[in-house]
């Protein structure tokens, strides 16, 4: 029996990764013009982690993750978000008593137990950025805007900014009463799950995606007219800086985000183009995080993006880069005695940092330029008997047709000129 890959995974295939490297590269240059320096945490934490900091009431802990117990029958987890990691390592290496605020961001795989389809996977991608140590509102306007750097960087320009605010603890359990009352008249109406959630937590209800949901809940009052004077003046000054700059959005009632940590902002991007799972980046403030998690009372505010998600919308609207080719240049042996002479080429085209191959099958002279061709190879360098009685190697541009023959001291430079 042939064995698979596990369902909601996938192999990011050689001809796929260029894609995947260029979208990187713009995400961590773009990052750092921002100020924001990598991390990199564990892939799995302790379970009690995530349990604290994303909150029992979410989809995620109580549907979501992937638990399991060591050999020391001590219950770890595959890291389902990685908001909860950065929080734990900022305590745990004391950063809060450096210079603030500390701007990270961090990039690679999550895991989540969820039904698979386009966009959406059970072991997935995501970039995302963590700021700790300021509760300015100008902060929430620049990591909004690093989204929308990054999007137009990455040549996508058709997005929807959503923005609401969920309030601090005080203000949101007003709100939450209120909610309650609304919905108990129609809570035999809900989905089981969001019977569920209106225990524990009813703003989850409103994030339902369920038509039958949202058709039971019309005319909820809004968390926007139960925000307290603080909070109310956050979020105004929030939207005014981005009404500054240039940034559209759009006030969403409905907005809460699926973790419980959040407070104050809240938002997430949209992109209709790539269908159902049209949001590519979310995230929003969170307050009280740190110390939910242990550490001294430290305002933060961070965002996640799916790669997957933005790779699915840049090749719909198809803004994908070119493939560069797996090699610049292909080494054509036309006679095997001068397997020597192809080795030491090889050798000095390499450590010059160019990317360099040749053929190992035995391949007649035809047969390799037509696999130069397939390996995308924009070079070739032909070596036989005639090139190595001159002191030479004869270089064909794969573009233009044309070649010329290059001297051995000056090959490497005469390369490097064709290729820049």
């Amino acid at each position: 029996m042939q064995v698979k890959a596990p369902r909601g995974t996938y192999d990011i295939m050689p001809d796929e990764i260029y894609k995947w490297h260029q979208l990187e590269q713009i995400i961590r240059t773009t990052a750092e013009t921002f100020g924001y320096a990598e991390i990199r945490t564990p892939i799995f934490e302790h379970t009690e982690l995530f349990e604290r900091g994303v909150g029992d009431t979410t989809d995620i802990v109580s549907k979501e993750m992937y638990t399991f117990l060591d050999r020391s029958n001590r219950s770890l987890t595959l890291r389902p978000e990685n908001t909860a990691s950065c929080v734990r390592a900022f305590i745990e290496h004391s950063v809060a008593g450096g210079v603030l605020p500390v701007k990270w961001y961090y990039m690679g795989p999550m895991f989540r137990y969820d039904r698979p389809q386009a966009g959406r996977y059970r072991q997935f991608h995501q970039f995302g950025v963590e700021a700790f140590g300021s509760d300015n509102p100008a902060l929430d306007a620049e990591v909004i805007s690093l989204v929308l750097e990054i999007l137009a960087n990455l040549g996508l320009q058709e997005y929807e900014l959503h923005l609401n605010s969920v309030g601090c603890p005080e203000c949101r359990e007003l709100y939450r009463q209120q909610l309650i009352s609304h919905i108990r008249p129609v809570k035999d109406k809900l989905c089981t799950d969001c019977q569920t959630r209106f225990e524990k937590n009813p703003l989850r209800v409103l994030d339902c995606k369920v038509a039958s949901c949202q058709e039971a809940i019309a005319g909820f009052p809004n968390m926007y007219d139960y925000l307290c004077p603080g909070c109310s003046k956050h979020y105004s000054r929030v939207q005014s800086i981005l009404t500054d700059v240039g940034i559209a959005y759009i006030h969403d009632n409905q907005l809460v985000r699926g973790l419980d940590y959040y407070t104050n902002t809240a938002f997430e991007i949209m992109i209709p183009l790539i269908g159902a799972q049209s949001a590519v980046a979310g995230g929003g403030r969170y307050n009280g995080l740190v110390k939910e998690c242990g550490g001294p009372q430290m305002p933060g505010i961070g965002f996640a993006m799916g790669l997957e998600r933005l790779l699915l919308a840049m090749n719909s609207q198809e803004n994908s880069r070119t493939n560069p080719g797996q090699l610049d240049v292909f080494l054509a042996l036309l006679d095997e005695k001068n397997e020597t002479r192809a080795a030491h080429i090889l050798s000095g085209l390499r450590r010059a940092g160019i990317r360099a191959d040749r053929d190992y099958n035995h391949r007649s002279a035809k047969a390799q330029m037509k696999y130069a061709d397939k390996m995308g190879a924009r070079l070739v360098l032909l070596l036989g008997e005639d090139e190595i009685q001159k002191g030479v190697v004869t270089i064909r541009d794969m573009q233009t047709r044309q070649q010329s023959e290059v001297s051995n001291e000056a090959l490497i430079a005469a390369i490097k000129a064709i290729l820049e």
